[in-house]
């Protein structure tokens, strides 16, 4: 029986405690009913004895603890889920927001979702193209995989997450495609350049958007990820859709994890974070993969700006030994021009080896991506050799380096962020670039793959 208390006893901040209550649960959805007749819904965080912490997330301000009450709903936060969820706009707690009719939901999904039996997964194996050459051919993305993007403050990290969800598609499958995408803490600006972008390039066909504004209360940014999470899982092991998350800033998630905790009184950990914030984290990131005999899949790129340009900060730093691999973008790459600036040497797809080769990409993929890495980084080399000694000081084939070094941010980094290149097209652009080297130098292509690839006059 659902009862109604008027027991509240304390406000601070969000969060909300409330007296002799019985039978209630961690995570249970409660109703606050204020005095004036507005309902406000809230989360309980901790249960001791009949004592019970609640977070509300549409805030606590105006709140009269003598005349409002609190009822309990006997079941964990949830969204209803549906097809029709597609192509359409909601807010972080899943309520639309496009103007369109409520969802008529199939079922309603807890949004913590379920853990999945390690012995039950499926190993990321298959390449998704994304039309970004340093992504797919250096750093290649592949389902089921979990690969972030680290930004900075400034840097066009959503520039990138607009091409990445216009662009990317699973190559020679007939299976349906959807990109969920969650605007975490994010401006009125931003959500507006998403949404704008979507509409006009058509991706919103496919997309389902949760949009969580810098605005909205902090409270509502730890429910956003996790609703986004649950209608891909839904999309992709019941209807068999390939879908790819964008979360975007997880920063952002990160900073009111602290606010929250802050506010519980709890013992803070690395710079006043959540001694948590591993576990949490790990919640959210290890909801992406493949489940053997299910045809659909979860594959995330979970964007975040680094406080500082720091990639020791604990943010970065967490995510990276939960994830596979980071793409990180160079301040001074944005600074020359590089669209995308995406610092090719200290990325990684830890997944990359597994979704390329023949009958994948191409049988070439894997030989030029080291030996394009390879000579990036003696280019990178020999440039800063020259700006210590001069340029007199470069061997012949060190001043091939570092213009082979020039030319591979000029032409095959900067893409600009409405070119959609095939793995095809940048195959073939990795060679005409390694076409500069002397033959003697592409020491990491087998003699049979040169001569059938490489252009002639080399």
């Amino acid at each position: 029986m659902i009862k109604e208390y008027r027991t509240i006893n304390e406000v601070v901040g969000p969060l909300m405690a409330i007296d002799k209550v019985e039978g209630i649960k961690y995570e249970e959805l409660l109703e606050i009913r204020l005095n004036n007749g507005e309902l406000r819904r809230g989360q309980v965080l901790e249960v001791h004895e009949d004592k019970a912490l609640v977070q509300i997330f549409e805030g606590t301000s105006g709140i009269n603890l003598k005349e409002s009450t609190a009822r309990f709903l006997g079941h964990p936060l949830e969204l209803g889920v549906s097809e029709d969820m597609v192509g359409r706009v909601f807010d972080g707690l899943g309520r639309p927001k496009d103007g369109g009719p409520e969802i008529l939901a199939e079922k309603n999904v807890d949004i913590n979702g379920e853990v999945i039996n390690p012995v039950s997964r499926d190993y990321p194996d298959e390449f998704i193209q994304t039309g970004i050459s340093a992504i797919d051919h250096l750093n290649t993305l592949v389902r089921g995989q979990k690969l972030p993007v680290f930004s900075g403050f400034g840097l066009p990290h959503k520039e990138l997450a607009a091409q990445i969800a216009r662009q990317a598609t699973v190559l020679n499958k007939d299976d349906d495609f959807a990109v969920v995408f969650a605007g975490i803490g994010i401006t009125f600006e931003e959500a507006e350049f998403f949404m704008e972008d979507f509409r006009q390039t058509g991706a919103i066909d496919r997309s389902v958007v949760f949009m969580n504004l810098a605005n909205d209360p902090a409270i509502e940014r730890i429910a956003t990820p996790r609703m986004a999470l649950t209608a891909a899982e839904y999309l992709a092991y019941e209807k068999g859709m390939h879908v790819l998350v964008i979360m975007t800033d997880m920063t952002n998630y990160c900073e009111a994890l602290r606010e929250i905790s802050a506010a519980r009184r709890e013992v803070p950990g690395r710079r006043g974070y959540p001694g948590y914030l591993y576990t949490n984290l790990a919640t959210l990131y290890e909801r992406a993969g493949r489940i053997r005999g299910l045809k659909g899949s979860v594959t995330q790129i979970p964007i975040l700006t680094m406080p500082e340009d720091d990639k020791t900060h604990p943010i970065p730093d967490l995510t990276g030994y939960i994830t596979e691999g980071q793409i990180i973008l160079s301040r001074e790459l944005d600074k020359n021009g590089i669209q995308p600036p995406i610092d090719v040497l200290p990325s990684l797809s830890r997944l990359k080896d597994k979704g390329t080769g023949e009958g994948k990409t191409r049988k070439d993929h894997a030989p030029t991506m080291n030996q394009l890495f390879a000579a990036y980084a003696q280019g990178k080399q020999a440039k800063e050799l020259a700006v210590v000694l001069g340029d007199s000081a470069l061997s012949d084939v060190d001043k091939i380096y570092a213009q082979f070094a020039e030319r591979f941010e000029e032409e095959y980094v900067n893409q600009g962020f409405y070119e959609n290149r095939s793995i095809e097209e940048t195959l073939d652009l990795g060679w005409e670039l390694l076409a500069m080297l002397p033959r003697t130098e592409l020491k990491r292509i087998k003699d049979d793959m040169l001569d059938e690839y490489l252009t002639e006059g080399v």
